[in-house]
């Protein structure tokens, strides 16, 4: 199957895959699209990201589907709600010609109530987050008695997420007699549990695994000092002009206060974690996709929804600790035949980890020193003439009896001149500036990052206690789950309601969660809290009042 008019999909479904620029199907659509149409098993499909797995599933469903039935046909379960969005999307634009047929997404983090009065529409498809799915069963606003087909989709990434009971609760509300779906990039122990208990006797489909890593990417690092990564950082991207680049890193907070050094540094740049509303996110990837911002700095989670196949540049800010999550982030760029590359700024003391990733996932990674100075104004020359000699489309107009006579200039000096104007700001910059790559990190940097941890926590201490075992900023967050909670400041609501709220809906448990960051907005709040407190906080909490007004949470995807 080499083109996507020799499959046996409706007419409907190939002229809007044809609108979509869609001819030939990728490796994972050639194999899933005819096994779906023919075969009545289970199925697992092991693939990357951005491999076409939503339209591997959908087209060959949306084909077999009843649109004249008002009844739940699929369901599709996803880890994160931009995924979410995106999927739905997708088939969308999908089943454009197919009249009868409706798609609804549910997610956390937006009007439940919204929600519950789409699916008075009577959608056969429903995409959805494992949270907010449970909670709509929960209230009577789903019912999957009669799914045909169920899709877990990055089930590995749902399940590393804390979502195993969430998966197992949904997936007993569903008929024994459907077709079940799992996709996933790996097949790790948990995963494994899942297919054994809830498919049956699954074909498997494995396209591409954690070693087959893109041959079209080009694997760099940097060492640099902890005082020094952001400079550094902007020295890659100024050595690296006319990129449209993902910035990866671990926490919000460390997102989002890159994406402010760059911001006020003049870079189109913008960005896109956990703390942001969904009409926030919504506005950031919508500037994104459209090249209005051309570096987005974002945490993994955040990024999962993000589809995007022309990127030319993927930034390692801060290493991730798991080596498929290096290959997920690098896989981002180098997509649709083009080369790609792949930068991480590392400190001295994640050689180790760097050794590990390198060995487990077999890339080569080679070592390169920060771009000098000079380095750079000659990369922004040359950037300045690719993108001079490429693009031809006039902007503006204007009256060619403007421009002065130059008869006194040689082409090569009008160029000079001109490129002195435009690399003016540049150029002084960097005279002033020594060169990172003449620096040497030593023990004496890590000693001033700890001085300045120390201080951190010093300062911490001085805005007073936060409760029994505080809000601890220094928690990890892969080790904390985000809260949505329903009351905000005009409930009257104080960070000591939060923590008192939280105290007394854990204190069964036997001993005090830890507490991470509490955010009191207008209509409504967000908290942290320990991984392992999440079901007390979600029993303890939704069974309460505060103030006579029931109080609602639930996890914020």
């Amino acid at each position: 199957m080499n083109l996507f008019t020799e499959t046996d999909l409706s007419p409907e479904i190939l002229k809007a895959v044809g609108e979509l620029g869609f001819t030939a199907p990728t490796e994972i659509q050639k194999q899933t699209i005819p096994f779906i149409l023919s075969d009545i098993r289970d199925l697992i499909a092991l693939a990357q990201t951005g491999t076409g797995k939503t339209a591997a599933f959908s087209l060959p469903i949306l084909d077999m589907i009843d649109d004249s039935s008002r009844k739940i046909q699929l369901l599709v379960l996803c880890p994160t709600r931009e995924l979410c969005l995106q999927i739905a999307k997708d088939i969308k634009s999908y089943s454009k010609y197919m009249s009868g047929v409706k798609t609804t997404a549910v997610y956390g983090g937006s009007s439940i109530t919204e929600q519950i009065r789409s699916l008075r529409e009577k959608p056969q498809i429903i995409v959805g987050t494992p949270g907010r799915v449970i909670d709509l069963i929960g209230r009577g606003a789903l019912d999957f008695s009669q799914i045909h087909w169920l899709v877990l989709d990055e089930a590995d990434e749902m399940l590393s997420m804390g979502f195993k009971d969430e998966l197992e609760t949904i997936l007993r509300e569903t008929p024994e007699t459907k077709q079940t779906f799992l996709f996933s990039a790996t097949m790790n122990r948990e995963v494994e549990k899942i297919s054994k208990n809830y498919l049956t006797n699954p074909h498997r489909i494995s396209v591409g695994s954690i070693n087959a890593v893109k041959k079209n990417i080009q694997h760099e690092y940097y060492v640099v000092g902890y005082r020094q990564k952001k400079e550094a950082l902007k020295r890659l991207i100024d050595s690296n002009p006319n990129q449209y680049s993902i910035i990866f890193c671990r926490t919000r907070m460390e997102t989002q206060e890159v994406a402010d050094f760059l911001m006020q540094n003049g870079y189109a740049a913008d960005a896109l974690h956990g703390d942001l509303s969904q009409a926030q996110r919504d506005t950031v990837m919508k500037k994104f996709r459209l090249k209005n911002i051309d570096i987005l700095v974002a945490t993994d989670v955040a990024a999962r929804g993000l589809d995007v196949n022309s990127l030319t540049h993927v930034i390692h800010y801060s290493l991730p600790d798991d080596p498929e999550v290096f290959v997920h982030r690098s896989g981002r760029t180098g997509r649709a035949g083009k080369d790609g590359i792949s930068m991480a700024l590392i400190k001295p003391e994640e050689s180790r980890k760097l050794r590990q990733i390198k060995t487990e996932t077999k890339i080569d990674i080679v070592e390169k020193k920060i771009p000098t100075g000079e380095e750079i104004i000659k990369a922004q020359v040359n950037g300045i003439f690719e993108k001079l000699l490429t693009s031809h489309e006039d902007f503006f107009q204007f009256d060619d009896s403007l421009i002065p006579d130059l008869s006194g200039f040689t082409k090569e000096e009008l160029v000079h001149q001109l490129l002195q104007f435009q690399l003016r700001d540049m150029a002084l910059y960097y005279r002033s500036h020594n060169d990172l790559a003449e620096q040497k990190f030593s023990r004496d940097d890590e000693r001033g990052r700890g001085r300045d941890r120390d201080r951190n926590r010093g300062r911490d201490r001085d805005r007073g206690e936060r409760g029994d075992r505080g809000a601890r900023r220094g928690r990890k967050s892969a080790d904390m789950v985000r809260f949505f909670f329903n009351l905000g400041k005009r409930d009257s609501l104080k960070k000591v309601d939060v923590l008192d709220i939280i105290n007394q809906s854990t204190k069964k448990n036997g001993r005090k969660p830890d507490i991470g960051d509490i955010e009191i907005m207008e209509k409504f709040s967000f908290f942290e809290v320990e991984k392992s407190f999440r079901r007390d906080v979600l029993e303890g909490i939704n069974q309460r009042k505060f103030k006579g007004r029931d109080m609602r949470i639930e996890e914020a995807n």
